[in-house]
This record gives C-alpha cells, sequence and structure tokens, in this order.
C-alpha cells in the first residue's frame, strides 16, 4: 500500500533516473518507492528540462521542485493595491522605506509594515521605483564611502572637542552644521544650514564658493531667526569658511570646526546634502538654478518625516521650538 504522501526526496528522483534509464515503466517504480504512479507522473511532466522532455536529470529536476516550493510558501510583500499605491506615491515624494514604514503607525486605514518587506517588494516586484531610494544600487549590496578635503588655515579656529554637552546631545535648538555643494559645471555652489536638534535644513545659492558669499549667505539665513535659535555654527576646514569670526560678530554665534578628514563630525549637515544630492546630483550646474527652484527642494525636505523625530517633520519640530 502507498506510504502517506510527502514530496520526492533527493535520492528517489536518483533512483527514478536510473530505472528509468532502464526501460522500467512507472508502475513498476511506484511499487519500488511505495509511491502512487500519478506521482512519477507529475514528477516526470513538471521537474523534465524544457527543451529535451524525454530526458530526467535528477539534479536538475530536484532544484527545479525546490524552488517551485519555495515560491509557493512566499507570502506578497505588500498585499493590497491601496498600500502599494501609498508606498510608490511616498517613494516618488523622496521618503525612504523607513520613514514611509514609520509615518504609517500614525495612519489607521491602512496596514502597518516593515521597511523591510518595501524593500524586498522593490527588489522583487517593483525594480522600476529603485532610482527613488536614496541610494538606488541595482542590488542591496553594502557600500563603504570616504572623502578627504583639503586642510585650509581657518583664523579663530576652535576644534569640536571643545564644544559643549548639550550641544552633542542635541537637548537644545540653535546649534547649526554648514557645509557645502559644488559642481565642476561652473564657479556657483550651494550652501547647506542644518539645525542639529530639529534637522531643519535651510539651503542658498552662492555665486562662487568664496569666503565673502558664505559670509552674506548664512548672514542672510539665520538673521531672520532669534538668538535662541542661533547659537552656534559647526564648520568643516574649507577656505569658504575663513570669514566666521565676521559672522559670529553679526549674529551672535560661536563657531567650532571638526577635525581635517573627519566630514563626518558633522553628521547632520552631511546627511542633508546627501538628500538635497537627490534633486540636484552631482554635475549639476548651480548658476542656472532660481531661488523658487532651491525653496521647493527646501520645502520638500523640511516636510519629510523624520525617524530620528519620532516622524514629525522638521519643519514641525522646528516650529515647537519657536513657539516655546
Amino acid at each position: 500500500m502507498p506510504k502517506q504522501y510527502s514530496h520526492l526526496s533527493k535520492h528517489e528522483r536518483d533512483i527514478i533516473a536510473v530505472l528509468r534509464s532502464q526501460g522500467a515503466s512507472l508502475r513498476s517504480i511506484a511499487r519500488q518507492l511505495q509511491r502512487n504512479p500519478s506521482t512519477l507522473s507529475r514528477e516526470l511532466q513538471r521537474n523534465a528540462p524544457p527543451l529535451h522532455r524525454g530526458y530526467y536529470l535528477p539534479h536538475k529536476a530536484h532544484a527545479r521542485a525546490r524552488q517551485r516550493w519555495r515560491l509557493s510558501h512566499q507570502r506578497p510583500r505588500l498585499k493590497s493595491a491601496a498600500l502599494r499605491h501609498h508606498v510608490r506615491t511616498r517613494l516618488k515624494l523622496g521618503w525612504s522605506p523607513e520613514l514611509i514604514a514609520g509615518r504609517l503607525r500614525h495612519q489607521t486605514r491602512l496596514p502597518t509594515i516593515s521597511h523591510e518587506a518595501i524593500y524586498q517588494w522593490l527588489y522583487s516586484d517593483a525594480r522600476t521605483l529603485i532610482p527613488h531610494l536614496t541610494r538606488a544600487h541595482r542590488k542591496r549590496l553594502p557600500r563603504g564611502h570616504s572623502r578627504k578635503h583639503r586642510k585650509s588655515h581657518i583664523p579663530g579656529r576652535v576644534p569640536l572637542a571643545q564644544r559643549p554637552a548639550p550641544i552633542i546631545l542635541r537637548r537644545q535648538a540653535g546649534h547649526w552644521e554648514v557645509d557645502t555643494a559644488v559642481s565642476r559645471q561652473g564657479p556657483a555652489a550651494l550652501a547647506v544650514l542644518a539645525e542639529r536638534k530639529t534637522r531643519y535644513i535651510k539651503l542658498q545659492r552662492l555665486p562662487r564658493r568664496s569666503a565673502r558669499s558664505m559670509r552674506l549667505a548664512v548672514n542672510r539665513t539665520l538673521a531672520q531667526y532669534p538668538t535662541s535659535l542661533r547659537r552656534t555654527l559647526t564648520y568643516d576646514n574649507g577656505t569658504e569658511n575663513t570669514d566666521h569670526q565676521d559672522i559670529n560678530a553679526a549674529l551672535g554665534t560661536r563657531s567650532f570646526f571638526c577635525e581635517p578628514y573627519r566630514s563626518w563630525e558633522k553628521g547632520t549637515v552631511e546627511n542633508s546634502v546627501g538628500l538635497v544630492r537627490r534633486y540636484f546630483p552631482k554635475g549639476t550646474d548651480f548658476t542656472g538654478l532660481s531661488k523658487r527652484e532651491i525653496k521647493h527642494v527646501e520645502r520638500r525636505l523640511n516636510n519629510r518625516p523624520r525617524k530620528c523625530l519620532n516622524y514629525l517633520t522638521p519643519a514641525e519640530a522646528f516650529r515647537r521650538e519657536c513657539c516655546t
């Protein structure tokens, strides 16, 4: 009597191949394996080579069966059409999978999902959306990246190690980090200022990467805020930052500088520059950018929720600081 059904093993497939090559019938093979003849018939139909149906290769057949089993046991990543539409729309707005998943916790009409589920859906079923990711890699491989900047002389330079603890712990608003996004296509650059506690971003176009241009841009940007929201500025060692003492005199701020070759010490603005590059990639000529275009990107980034802010937007967090 045939035994209770279970999937054919690799050993059984080897026996089928040997006996079939010797001319044995399906019924005689089934009796020897204690299997139903229809089980063997289905096996030969499903797992025979697609171009040579008369052959049966056991190792290839076993691989096909295992692949079919794995696919049949995969659950759909994003089950509902509404959820897929929601994720697709937010990705096109520049949101990361982690932000999308985190923001769903504040909504009730859609089920919550993990960011890993979104990544798996992207790389298996929606690969056309991969370019909308921050790091649009065709494969999910970790990559390292490092950059070095030339050291320049900064008058009155105060190292970052002397920065007070409240700034490091982000307990107080008004501490900004400053960086520039440059282009080889022209002399113009983009000044990027990021507030450490709220991640609020301000962008200003510089006609050229010079100390005077940076000084005017920073003064123009921060002068509109009360003194409680302009306390310190953190820079790298670029020559465009040599007028920092004049900025401090105009705004009442203090300035600190990263160590050479350690731009990661001002990671808030480095991350902000990376977000800006999604809209103005390397090779963009900043000379032709209008103020309207720059403000559009600024609003996009400030209305993008952040995990570190419990999925509030920088604009929401900054407004709270303005009201306190």
